[in-house]
């Protein structure tokens, strides 16, 4: 973003990401000591957000003066230009936060921002933020080719949520466990991880942060999907069924009560808001693909929360922390997993890595020897061949050296060089009969949780 400002050039950046994902925080870090227009759409119609943009202009050009004096301007083209006019001997940032809102209240702004752009562009020093949590709307009405912003753009950035690794800056006196338990239950919204005191235990954070009536959390999830899509209640039962368990097309289908042709339309709604991602094997793509939730936070909510509201309600927010605690290592499992690639994901970036990679991901298909379905947690690719596989196990108990011999067994799955190199991941540690395979074969490669981080 400086780097676009400093070039004294107009600019115009995008940028997008779901809801609470920091997006306004970014804009407000980098418009600091910048001369600055920030008008915030509101889901109202055009007048409101035409009495708002005229006193944001108005503080820029009269910054004692008191807003509420503004003059409304005629229209929306009146106060862009206004904006462009301001632009033309000094460098001045635009921002115009929730545009969803806006373009929705008056279709045209983006065919005026559109003439404007082309106009002015040359000689401006405007540098122009459109910021949105619609990811849908983002992409198809302003990035998308029928938009008529469509190659005006200088730049745009999709916000993600932080990986794990960097959420230990929000808890620096807490342990790794302890943090990796908070990120299975929120994810990396910073929000989110507010919730939680920068020290403590998760679990006994829990009851505040998730079963307390009144807290941020206990009703996020839905009053989300509510901003997201209307009529949200099949929307709901299939976000519930996946957290279940439910990962492919025809038992999503029966859990929800609807034809597998119905169920697709509603899973693409899911997926182009961020809720729900699509997943195929990385190799050897003969199976169906699978479902899941790409938010920690629905994830968790709908697998504990949603079902045990009842209890909550009634006050018995202990008993439900129990029902959690037993089914913990089961549910954060899977999260162990992204949470291993990610690490060699950065290993690899740092240079730690003695292997070249070029994708990570997972495999999960039928084997024909044994008749039965298998999987592999972790597999890497190198130019197409596999050159690493990895297991990964979230478990108060030492990892067995019996899963390693199932790692070398498996390597004919998904036709893995001879060399490949075999990852094994553990909360608990390791059994020493599977320390000492290590110590004797050197593509065998042992990683404890606390050592990670």
């Amino acid at each position: 973003m400086n780097r676009l400002y400093d070039s004294g050039r107009f600019q115009f950046p995008v940028i997008y990401g779901r809801r609470r994902v920091g997006k306004t925080t970014l804009i407000n870090e980098f418009s600091k000591s910048k001369n600055t227009v920030f008008f915030t759409a509101i889901e109202s119609d055009a007048r409101s957000n035409l009495v708002n943009l005229s006193r944001a202009v108005y503080a820029v050009e009269h910054p004692d003066a008191d807003p509420a004096l503004a003059r409304l301007f005629l229209d929306f083209q009146s106060a862009f230009q206004r904006v462009f006019e301001l632009a033309q001997e000094r460098r001045l940032v635009f921002v115009i936060d929730e545009y969803p809102y806006l373009a929705k209240a008056d279709p045209s702004v983006s065919s005026i921002l559109q003439m404007l752009i082309d106009r002015n562009k040359d000689a401006s020093k405007l540098c122009l933020i459109l910021c949105g949590s619609s990811l849908s709307f983002m992409r198809e009405q302003v990035l998308g080719e029928k938009s008529p912003l469509y190659g005006r753009r200088t730049a745009q950035i999709a916000l993600k949520p932080l990986e794990f690794a960097d959420i230990f800056a929000f808890f620096p006196k807490r342990s790794a466990e302890d943090v990796f338990n908070i990120y299975a239950m929120t994810g990396g919204i910073p929000l989110y991880l507010e919730q939680f005191p920068a020290s403590g235990a998760a679990f006994d954070d829990f009851e505040e942060v998730f079963c307390n009536p009144s807290s941020v959390l206990y009703e996020e999830p839905t009053n989300l999907l509510k901003q997201e899509i209307q009529k949200a209640s099949r929307y709901n039962a299939i976000i519930a069924a996946i957290a279940s368990g439910k990962t492919v097309n025809n038992e999503i289908a029966q859990a929800v009560g609807v034809q597998t042709t119905e169920l697709t339309y509603y899973l693409r709604e899911l997926q182009d808001i961020g809720l729900v991602v699509r997943r195929q094997p990385i190799v050897n793509v003969k199976r169906s693909a699978i479902y899941t939730l790409a938010d920690n936070l629905f994830a968790f909510w709908y697998r504990f929360i949603m079902p045990n509201r009842a209890l909550v309600e009634r006050g018995m927010a202990t008993r439900v922390r129990r029902i959690v605690e037993d089914g913990f290592s089961e549910y954060a499992g899977p999260l162990f997993e992204d949470v291993c690639k990610q690490w060699l994901w950065q290993e690899l970036a740092d240079g730690r890595l003695d292997i070249d990679l070029t994708d990570i991901g997972s495999w999960w298909g039928n084997d024909a020897q044994t008749r039965s379905e298998a999987e592999i947690d972790i597999v890497g690719v190198s130019q197409k061949r596999v050159v690493l596989l990895g297991e990964c196990k979230w478990r108060n108990e030492k990892f067995p050296v019996s899963e390693i011999e199932k790692l070398k067994e498996r390597r004919r799955l998904v036709s893995a060089e001879p060399d490949a190199v075999l990852y094994g991941f553990s909360k608990s540690g390791f059994a020493s009969s599977c320390r000492d395979v290590a110590l004797e074969d050197a593509r065998v490669r042992l990683i404890e949780f606390e050592e990670m981080f």
